[in-house]
């Protein structure tokens, strides 16, 4: 299911209160855009940020912002993001916080919504968020199929426009405790996927990876770029003594992946990856698809 589009036109806190698990976006300060490339390149990045703390669980949102920044992205998909969760992340708004500290659009989505917390009126939220350069349009978040005693999941769908190029991104987070749920999850995404007319790119914490089953439901109709042009081993998971890949930028055919990195960057329990990747002219989208 879908839920319903909203753009956040008002203060972010008015918004909040009323939100539940649909996405908002916010204009930023800064940052419209690299409008001064002369090509239709757009730099992604898929980051689990674990609400803002590190691998021994340290708070520090302003880390993640400065890592953030250092990517120098245009279109950044944060997956655990606490939405005034808790105490653990000092009841913050995380998404609005760093989309107004680093002057970008933001759509968050709630796959998580419960009541206030004693004494608080804001809805305790946990989920993903879409950052970008690029005003985001078409906000929604899908529910994804959950299995018994499961956290629930969703994909987050957005739309960025790049000198005339519609782009749909998606940005998810698998279940990490069945193999067959992870599957149905993204049989989802794929679905979501097919029915795009626009180039899309898939990116998230998708808990497998490359060589198990799930991923040949990930790369069944889209391309999972780190194969093509990553460089080093592309593990993200756990930052210090990392070894399994399951954080992913994948992408459709009318995509062409031009270089990816995982930065070794020190402020979650994941690293994060890094995509350069080179757009199709306008006239090119709509073919073949």
């Amino acid at each position: 299911m879908a839920f319903s589009r909203r753009t956040l036109t008002t203060l972010v806190a008015a918004v909040a209160a009323t939100a539940l698990s649909a996405p908002v976006t916010a204009a930023p300060t800064q940052h419209m855009g690299k409008a001064g490339d002369p090509e239709r390149k757009l730099t992604v990045v898929s980051f689990n940020i674990h609400h803002g703390a590190d691998r021994f669980d340290v708070l520090d949102l302003e880390r993640i912002a400065r890592d953030i920044d250092s990517f120098d992205a245009d279109v950044i998909a944060l997956q655990e993001v606490d939405n005034h969760w808790g105490e653990r992340s000092e009841f913050v708004d995380q998404s609005a916080w760093l989309a107004n500290r680093l002057g970008l659009h933001y759509c968050y989505a709630a796959n998580l919504d419960e009541d206030p917390a004693g004494g608080r009126t804001e809805r305790r939220q946990y989920g993903t968020a879409i950052l970008s350069r690029y005003k985001l349009s078409d906000c929604e978040n899908h529910m994804l199929p959950n299995h018994q005693g499961g956290e629930q999941r969703g994909v987050a769908e957005a739309t960025v426009k790049v000198r005339g190029v519609p782009v749909t991104v998606m940005n998810t987070h698998l279940t990490h405790v069945d193999a067959e749920y992870r599957t149905k999850q993204f049989a989802v995404v794929n679905d979501l996927v097919a029915a795009q007319s626009n180039p899309t790119v898939v990116l998230g914490d998708l808990n497998a990876a490359p060589g198990s089953t799930e991923h040949e439901e990930y790369t069944r109709i889209l391309t999972d770029v780190w194969p093509l042009v990553g460089e080093g081993d592309g593990l993200t998971y756990a930052p210090g003594n990392p070894l399994r890949r399951i954080d992913y930028v994948l992408a459709s055919k009318e995509i062409t992946p031009l270089r990816a990195t995982v930065p070794l960057v020190y402020s979650s329990d994941h690293y994060p990856v890094v995509a350069e990747l080179q757009l199709p002219h306008p006239r090119e989208v709509h073919r073949g698809r």
